[in-house]
């Protein structure tokens, strides 16, 4: 775990010929897009591509201003990697990547000066609960995985929605504070196998889970310390009051 979260954690980022952020809420097909971690490259495959392998840093090259929701940030283009994006999805779009030296913050409204972040939506990190899905999926036709929330911490034994109140939480030996719960998109109900969309599971979700007109579910971290998070590291958590 480093500044921005975890190591090599969304670094990279597709964007359109203006700068602005790509993602499956406008291209679905991008949910095809396999990622591989490995000891020093980050390798890819899409349907009718060839393999594109990428490194797990890239701080050298043409850089440009580029967005990420209102937040402006700094991307250094990859070539080789922006041209396999523009053959797979059809138009011109670029492949960058957020150099070290640029410090995106965490929204300051509920976050401290120093929290930063790469290209995630907003936050470092995301928590879900096994029992949440569990109790989700009890009531929808077809269950669903865990990766159409796209979590980066999953946990189990606790009740389902425990983690709505998590007010600070430590994993292992990381502190984390949840300064929000997580207000869900169209992306959840892009399947990750076939690219195609629907109606779930934000139709059943908003019949239990909606509030302030939108639907919620996990629960957003920030890290106060940087080290290493293992499978099976004990969780404790201080519920808001």
């Amino acid at each position: 775990m480093v500044a921005r979260g975890f190591f090599a954690d969304r670094r990279w980022m597709i964007v359109d010929a203006c700068g602005k952020y790509v993602t499956q809420r406008e291209l679905p097909q991008l949910a095809l897009v396999n990622t591989a971690l490995e000891a020093d490259r980050l390798r890819l495959t899409a349907p009718g591509r060839a393999e594109l392998e990428l490194p797990l840093a890239h701080e050298t090259g043409e850089s440009r201003e580029v967005q990420v929701w209102e937040d402006r940030a700094v991307g250094i283009a990859h070539a080789l990697g922006s041209a396999w994006f523009s053959e797979y999805l059809g138009a011109p779009h670029e492949l960058v990547y957020m150099p070290e030296h640029c410090r995106r913050q965490v929204n300051p409204a509920r976050a401290k000066p120093s929290d930063i972040v790469g290209f995630a939506d907003g936050y470092p990190f995301l928590l879900i609960s096994e029992a949440s899905l569990d109790d989700l999926n009890s009531r929808l036709e077809v269950p669903i995985a865990i990766e159409r929330f796209r979590p980066n911490i999953v946990i189990r034994g606790s009740e389902p929605f425990a983690e709505d109140g998590y007010a600070r939480v430590r994993i292992g030996p990381i502190a984390f504070r949840g300064p929000k719960r997580c207000d869900r998109c169209v992306i959840t109900t892009i399947d990750p196998i076939t690219g195609e969309g629907g109606k779930e599971p934000l139709r059943t979700l908003a019949k239990f889970r909606l509030a302030d007109q939108k639907v919620w579910f996990g629960m957003n971290l920030i890290h106060d310390s940087v080290g290493v998070l293992r499978v099976g590291d004990s969780v404790s958590h201080t519920r808001d009051q």
